[in-house]
């Protein structure tokens, strides 16, 4: 009985040395099928091949946070509002659930940002002010992990020049859930965070395309012509590339 229970453990064993390294290496393989299919500007096929690897390990923080950020990408392209809010509290939804898995990962804190964000885009102005207090609160977190992350510095920029630039509703709102506009808010910091966050990764249109929209707030219009042009020139590196040159080139014509 002892020899058959060593045979049976034994063998158990041997199963999980082959069987492991097997999934294991599944798991990476259809991460590494997204992370290609993302590179390629295929954000459904991303969030296919990130759905199937979560499938076989629910427990993964990077394929949580993945998911998020393919959410939030697929549901920028949809145009039923109900379909794109699905998503989007999709999109909260791993993100949260990357944050509880590694409170220590950056990335998990930055999507959340994101994703509560895009939830806020289709909130009324009450909801989108009290959003706004914990999207602050977990961009600075994911700062603080990583404030080499342009993508989080974007992510600030835009909080700062919505909350400096509330309509006299939203005001209201501000002074109920937050006790007021946040003094820290203001457009010169959102262009300081948009400058950081193109030193950080000059390549990345957004970035130029929202420093210019901020710079047009501040008035200045030279500056802002510059970003617009920057704009046009840089090279396609993201699926929204497209429109946010379109956006650049509709601006530049008003302004020139």
């Amino acid at each position: 009985m002892r020899f058959l229970r060593f045979t049976t453990v034994g063998s158990l064993f041997l199963l999980l040395l082959f069987v492991f390294p097997a999934w294991s290496q599944q798991v990476d393989s259809l991460i590494q099928l997204g992370d290609m299919a993302y590179e390629k500007f295929d954000n459904q096929g991303a969030l296919d091949y990130y759905q199937q690897a979560w499938k076989l390990d629910p427990q993964n923080y990077v394929i949580a946070w993945k998911l998020s950020r393919a959410y939030v990408d697929v549901g920028e392209t949809l145009k039923d509002k109900e379909k794109r809010k699905e998503y989007f509290k999709k999109a909260e939804e791993f993100a949260r659930k990357a944050v509880e898995l590694n409170p220590s990962g950056a990335k998990g804190h930055l999507y959340l940002s994101i994703a509560l964000g895009r939830v806020a885009l289709d909130a009324g102005a009450k909801e989108r002010i009290r959003l706004s207090k914990e999207i602050k609160a977990e961009v600075d977190k994911a700062l603080e992990l990583d404030p080499n992350d342009d993508i989080a510095w974007h992510v600030l920029g835009r909080w700062h020049r919505k909350l400096a630039s509330l309509n006299w509703i939203e005001r209201n709102f501000a002074n109920m859930f937050l006790g007021g506009v946040p003094k820290e808010a203001s457009v010169e910091k959102a262009a300081e965070c948009f400058q950081k966050a193109i030193e950080l990764n000059p390549g990345h249109i957004n970035h130029h395309l929202e420093l210019a929209i901020t710079y047009e707030k501040l008035g200045k219009k030279e500056l802002a012509i510059k970003e617009y042009k920057k704009v046009l020139e840089l090279p396609k590196k993201d699926a929204d590339d497209d429109k946010y040159k379109k956006i650049a080139q509709e601006k530049l014509k008003k302004l020139q």
